[in-house]
């Protein structure tokens, strides 16, 4: 009953913290909910539409200006300008004004009508990669669209069949089967991916910076006083707010994104709200634990603020674990957001039991235990510390 009570003081005075210092309400409502709104804003319609693209027509005649207006009908692309050589059209790229130009030599359409295999470029700028892939596949489509138009109209006048054109300009024809994000929404799997991220970052930072400020105002002996100098009770009165915030900040982003946005989830909801709950107490568990490792404000701080940008990149969304070297595989081990990644991945967005997962699991569930092998170095930290700048 009396660690019950100290715990409900440690709170009390916990809850004083934080409505005190400005920080920490900054970067545990204001700053992850415009995070929230900013990613699912800016990728609304999932993928990105009216890339601007240009134009080299030297050849101007009714098949190119036909090519010219289906590249325009793309929903990615938009044709925004017609040069008079392949020059300005590099230029334009290099200005950034265009993301690629499809080129149309003179005699092109003659040469079709011939079965003189004509050469149709395209030019594409990669230095923005999602952009530049999405404006070469419109104008490779584009290019390959416009020699089975000539083709057709040349075996209709012979006299042929529309099942045989079929055939012999489609000898195989593809089915495309996009599973689980059908849409190539961007929306879907960048921001279940970097909301998370970013949210692990401000719960790394907030956990280290509430232990470091102890030291730093000089509270840390009254702290512990007022739970018996029991640190594993300090530590609990001290971030129980914390989590509960936390724990709001996450499943409101898990409504506003499935149950508003209607993301798939194949997945129960109760997977959710455990996936939430580990999200939240692996990172706490990690940033306490990187606060024990080095028992200060900055330093502490500085681990977090890294392990926390590298573990976005080390997740495996945007570029496969498997495709990485080996010792950066191995590597990837020790980032909670690969964990929470691959949890979501196979029993949230795909739908498959827990024990799929199992080992990622355990692994927050690890992370989430990390400050017991460093309570004893906590306490003796705000015990004996002394704060330096």
């Amino acid at each position: 009953m009396r660690t019950l009570r100290q715990i409900c003081d440690i709170m009390l005075r916990e809850l004083w913290i934080l409505r005190q210092n400005h920080i920490y309400r900054f970067c545990m409502v204001l700053f992850p909910i415009l995070v929230i709104f900013f990613f699912t804003s800016i990728l609304d319609d999932g993928l990105p539409t009216n890339l601007p693209v240009a134009v080299v027509d030297l050849d101007n005649t009714t098949t190119s200006r036909s090519l010219t207006r289906r590249l325009d009908g793309f929903e990615m692309s938009k044709v925004v300008a017609r040069y008079p050589s392949v020059t300005e059209a590099r230029r334009a790229i290099q200005r950034g004004e265009i993301y690629g130009f499809l080129y149309i030599p003179k005699g092109t359409t003659e040469k079709l009508l011939a079965s003189r295999q004509p050469n149709i470029s395209y030019y594409y700028s990669n230095t923005t990669l999602a952009a530049g892939s999405m404006v070469m596949k419109d104008m490779k489509t584009i290019s390959s669209l416009g020699s089975a138009a000539v083709g057709q109209a040349t075996l209709r006048a012979k006299g042929v069949t529309p099942e045989m054109i079929q055939a012999l300009l489609q000898p195989i024809k593809v089915e495309l089967h996009q599973i689980a994000n059908p849409w190539s929404s961007y929306n879907i799997y960048l921001t279940t991916v970097m909301v998370p991220g970013l949210i692990m970052l401000f719960i790394f930072l907030i956990s280290t910076y509430s232990l470091g400020t102890e030291l730093k105002f000089n509270t840390s002996k009254p702290w512990l006083q007022m739970a018996d100098d029991r640190i594993a009770v300090a530590l609990l009165g001290k971030f129980l707010p914390q989590t509960i915030i936390w724990l709001a900040i996450v499943f409101g982003y898990q409504y506003y994104i499935f149950f508003h946005l209607h993301f798939p989830h194949i997945g129960s909801p109760w997977m959710l709200v455990l996936l939430g709950l580990m999200q939240v107490l692996a990172s706490q568990g990690f940033g306490i634990f990187a606060f024990g490792l080095m028992p200060s404000l900055r330093m502490s701080m500085s681990i977090s603020s890294l392990w926390a940008v590298l573990s976005i990149s080390m997740a495996g969304s945007a570029f496969p674990i498997m495709g990485m070297d080996a010792p950066l595989q191995s590597l990837s081990w020790l980032f909670p957001l690969r964990h929470y990644w691959m949890v979501y991945q196979t029993c949230v967005f795909n739908g498959y039991p827990l024990v799929e997962s199992w080992f990622h699991f355990a692994a927050l569930v690890a992370f989430m235990l990390l400050p017991w092998l460093v309570v004893k170095k906590i306490k003796n930290a705000m015990l004996t510390y002394v704060y330096i700048p």
